[in-house]
């Protein structure tokens, strides 16, 4: 309780660490939930990651040279931001347009951009002496270096994330689960989902520059697919899926302080208990129902 209580205080070393990582658990599963509405978790893995070498590209360019900033790390991380966010934003827009031309990702292709994503990012962090403020740790789920600009840039770009999401609601839910519907009605299916993928790509660019292409993955994807069987309509998946990810966050937080472990990893460890036992909950009802 005493932990608790001393996390929680407003006078808390780390509560912009804190405050951001309960943003990031509230709202990544939002966006999640329509990775998991449209099949698409293997890409929920895949693209925290290609953000990171964005991230790691963009820094390797200034540490050699190729740019140049004056003013320090502020103009650092916005360079990182930028290169996560080209990065995304590339990798959804060329989502769009081969989902257009119904070209299939299938697994192997995606679990192979995974791999490969992961080792340009460790390769070009290898010779970058930036990497030495944080960037490694950060990409290992060490978030506690979180500053204030961190938490701005982070509450405000979600918070207009979720806005669109919530504004649109009605055409991209319709575009993620339907299709065949949604042409039918002659709805700009194409523009919904690229719309739809610009707002993933914003999100998991900040989210990555935030805490982490691991945190990033963790909170995508592990709240929506914990409570997904137990959720009867689309506003109970999105709804629980959030309040499961902010639970986390703050629990995932107090332990991680209390054990001296890395929060990241923490984090994601635990939405991985919660899914492991819905997991086990749904088997179990599942075979009660069959013996009736």
């Amino acid at each position: 309780m005493n932990v608790l209580t001393e996390v929680l205080s407003p006078s808390f070393l780390l509560r912009d660490a804190l405050y951001t990582s309960v943003v990031i658990g509230l709202a990544c599963p939002v966006v999640g939930v329509f990775l998991v509405l449209r099949r698409m978790v293997f890409m929920g893995v895949a693209l925290p990651q290609i953000s990171s070498t964005g991230v790691a590209l963009a820094l390797s360019l200034h540490a050699l040279g190729h740019i140049h900033l004056e003013h320090g790390s502020f103009d650092t991380h916005a360079l990182a931001f930028v290169g996560s966010l080209i990065f995304s934003i590339l990798a959804v827009t060329a989502l769009a347009f081969l989902e257009r031309r119904r070209v299939a990702w299938n697994e192997a292709r995606i679990g192979a951009l995974y791999v490969l994503s992961t080792a340009a990012s460790l390769l070009l962090l290898a010779k970058c002496p930036t990497a030495e403020r944080g960037w490694l740790n950060l990409f290992k789920g060490e978030i506690i270096a979180i500053s204030n600009s961190d938490l701005k840039l982070t509450g405000g770009a979600f918070a207009g994330v979720l806005f669109l999401l919530w504004l649109f609601r009605k055409e991209i839910i319709l575009v993620s689960y339907d299709r065949e519907l949604a042409m039918t009605l002659r709805k700009a299916v194409f523009g919904w989902d690229l719309l739809l993928y610009l707002l993933i790509g914003l999100a998991i660019s900040v989210a990555v520059i935030a805490v982490g292409p691991l945190v990033t993955f963790g909170f995508l994807l592990l709240p929506p697919l914990a409570v997904r069987p137990f959720a009867g309509t689309m506003r109970q998946f999105v709804i629980a899926s959030s309040v499961l990810g902010g639970l986390a966050s703050v629990v995932g937080f107090v332990l991680a302080y209390h054990w001296d472990l890395p929060v990241g990893p923490t984090d994601v460890a635990l939405l991985g208990v919660v899914c492991g036992l819905g997991n086990g909950v749904q088997w179990l009802r599942n075979r009660a129902l069959s013996f009736r």
